[in-house]
């Protein structure tokens, strides 16, 4: 079977390898659609962490099953996968905690995921596509990412959240703030995504911190409150620590955006809210049935995300091209069928 392997940053190869052979406890897929994400393109880039060379890229998948053990499930099923690999064993995994498993293997960046024809995968990782379309399921886990973002904020309707970042997964996350009836506030220093959030997400409020005061624009918003959550889906550590002024006596930080250096903060500014800051990990199998029932009822459209397609056997040669702002990427689908 054909795959495409990421050889060391910028460097790309297709290659001709052994179809995987089946295991007990594990399902074979032929792989449909891969959502190129921004782990992907921060491997491409040399910047991801918990990440090593040579790998093969991709877990925002959807596919066909062709074998299975799972009773559950049979060959010709479409599905998804959770892609977050746990041990089921360790004090996250006995907490039903499985997203921060202790010895968690994330397909495509700590094992190799599914830029391929073909996927071996743990059959507890497969997610019916319950009258999904492949598009459909191949948004699913990083619609997931924020959906879990707004579960850990414990986000309730009407109160202030403000997500930095109007990337993908920050779009994600503004969604499912709205679902959950949140006042959302979108921070971004891009004009074209704050655009489309006003205009094809609807969201409440946006805010450029390059052009306006976010102190000032914040307080005005909220009436003098400030935001009672916020949520960082930038991974920028100027961002992230700019976030802290950001929040509301008595509010919630959430760090969906994952960067390498140590946070600095004012403990006397953060203490006297007696704000709570919490990371939030990949996603479970709740946000995941979450989303897609989100989907199912039209409450999120796919067609907001979808901006670009690639054929599989072109990915080598456009990858670079998702990488320029010009070209105003939200997210491009690898299609194989």
């Amino acid at each position: 079977m054909k795959t495409l392997v990421c050889l060391s940053p910028g460097q790309f190869e297709y290659q001709s390898v052994e179809t995987p052979s089946t295991q007990p406890g594990f399902s074979l897929l032929r792989i449909k659609r891969i959502g190129i994400c921004g782990t992907d393109l921060h491997a491409y880039q040399g910047n991801q962490p918990f990440f090593s060379y040579p790998r093969i890229l991709g877990h925002e998948l959807s596919a066909d099953v062709l074998t299975t053990d799972h009773p559950d499930f049979k060959p010709g099923d479409a599905v998804t996968i959770i892609p977050y690999f746990h041990c089921g064993t360790c004090i996250a995994c006995r907490k039903d905690k499985t997203n921060c498993c202790k010895q968690m293997q994330v397909s495509g960046v700590h094992i190799d995921g599914g830029m391929t024809e073909q996927l071996l995968v743990p059959s507890y990782a497969l997610v019916k596509s319950e009258g999904l379309s492949y598009d459909e399921l191949a948004l699913v886990e990083p619609l997931a990412i924020g959906a879990h973002g707004i579960r850990r904020a414990n986000v309730t309707p009407e109160e202030f959240v403000l997500v930095i970042g109007a990337g993908p997964i920050g779009l994600g996350t503004m969604e499912f703030a709205r679902i959950a009836g949140a006042k959302v506030i979108a921070m971004d220093v891009n004009d074209d995504r704050l655009s489309f959030c006003r205009q094809t997400l609807h969201v409440d409020y946006t805010l450029n911190p390059k052009r306006e005061n976010p102190l000032d624009q914040l307080n005005r918003i909220t009436n003098g409150e400030m935001p009672t959550v916020v949520i960082d889906a930038t991974g920028n550590l100027n961002a992230i620590n700019s976030g802290f002024s950001y929040l509301a006596h008595g509010g919630r930080y959430v760090l969906i955006g994952l960067q390498k250096e140590a946070i600095t903060l004012s403990h006397p500014e953060f203490h006297k809210r007696e704000a709570t800051l919490m990371s939030s990990r990949n996603a479970t199998r709740a946000d995941f049935v979450h989303v897609m029932d989100c989907l199912r009822k039209g409450l999120v459209s796919p067609a907001n995300y979808i901006t670009h397609r690639v054929d599989f056997n072109q990915v080598k040669d456009r990858f670079e091209d998702f990488l320029k702002p010009e070209n105003k990427v939200i997210k491009a689908l690898i299609d194989l069928s």
